[in-house]
């Protein structure tokens, strides 16, 4: 018996493939929204929010970054949906 969920087309195949992407990015997305939260409740909870400061909390710090190596692989993937991804 054939397999039924296998694509037909190389067409189907870019939809399925860009509608992964698409859904990886909306879950990437949610997560950089609660490290956003776990941010701002980690500076209120120290009392400091300047990112220079040397009393400023190691895990914001972490969490700061962690978001923004997320932000760059969202970036990415925006890139490979709209067709724009030049490999390095």
């Amino acid at each position: 018996m054939a397999n039924s969920y296998l694509p037909e087309t190389l067409r189907e195949t870019a939809a399925m493939n860009t509608l992964r992407v698409a859904t990886l990015i909306a879950d990437l997305s949610r997560s950089t929204a609660i490290l956003t939260a776990e941010i701002e409740h980690e500076e209120t909870r120290a009392g400091v929010r300047d990112v220079s400061d040397a009393a400023y909390p190691v895990l914001a710090r972490s969490l700061r970054k962690r978001r923004e190596n997320i932000g760059a692989t969202i970036a990415s993937l925006q890139r490979v949906i709209h067709g724009t991804f030049k490999a390095a």
